[in-house]
């Protein structure tokens, strides 16, 4: 593992994560890229652990976010929990665990970039989560998650409009009609998609976001649209 990034061990990891592994196998599955596969040693890939992982990071978020706070209604912490378990915040988390340095790629992915592809980093940090479940229990990756997510949780106060909402808002007040959303990739196995999706609205540049749902790359499209247009805070001011 150390040879394959160079930079990063496997106990500096757990170290960081406040968890050491029984079973090391999970952890380096949940770190392994399926362009690795094509390596004769390499037989599984982290699109399993990363589904296992969204649902546990899912599970304690919501948990969390209905002790913090006890008045919101459902719409509110809806908001919440999508800005918290969203693939923009599980990069940012799995950068604070520097786990570009750990992921194993094949030469190709490597070459391109992939220790730095935000995406893929999220779903290595889902998948590393999914690995403290199984090799840990629920209260492990329970811990985990709060002490990495829960800092995050009060970061804005006022979640507000959600961004397909505010950009059709926007949109519908200069009569330029409604938001097109548009598919133009899917990829990934048919139990674990990745969609992009393009937003067009006439008169501006189409804008692309990514998700692991037809919604969620619609959300994420439209939140790049606004932050592009100076609409919507930009990640690093939230």
């Amino acid at each position: 593992m150390a040879g394959d990034s160079g930079r990063v061990t496997l106990g500096e990891l757990e170290a960081r994560l406040g968890h050491v592994f029984r079973d090391r196998q999970l952890l380096e599955e949940a770190l392994t890229h399926s362009s690795a596969r094509t390596r004769t040693s390499v037989t599984r890939d982290y699109e399993r652990l990363e589904f296992l992982g969204d649902r546990v990071l899912g599970l304690v978020v919501a948990e969390l976010l209905v002790e913090r706070f006890p008045d919101d209604e459902e719409g509110g912490l809806a908001r919440r929990l999508n800005r918290l378990v969203r693939g923009e915040t599980c990069a940012e988390i799995g950068e604070q665990w520097d786990l570009g340095a750990c992921l194993v790629l094949g030469g190709g992915e490597a070459e391109s970039g992939g220790r730095r592809k935000k995406t893929i980093i999220a779903d290595a940090c889902e998948a590393v989560l999914g690995a403290i479940f199984l090799d840990g229990g629920f209260e492990t990756a329970r811990r985990v998650v709060r002490d990495f997510w829960g800092p995050l949780a009060n970061r804005a106060e006022d979640v507000g409009t959600d961004p397909k909402s505010a950009l059709q808002e926007w949109a519908q007040g200069l009569s330029l009609g409604l938001p097109r959303y548009v598919e133009v990739v899917r990829s990934g196995p048919d139990h674990a998609p990745r969609f992009t999706t393009e937003v067009r609205i006439k008169g501006f540049g189409a804008e692309r976001g990514e998700g692991t749902s037809k919604r969620a790359a619609e959300q994420s499209a439209a939140e790049a649209f606004l932050e592009r247009e100076g609409l919507w805070p930009a990640k690093e001011a939230r």
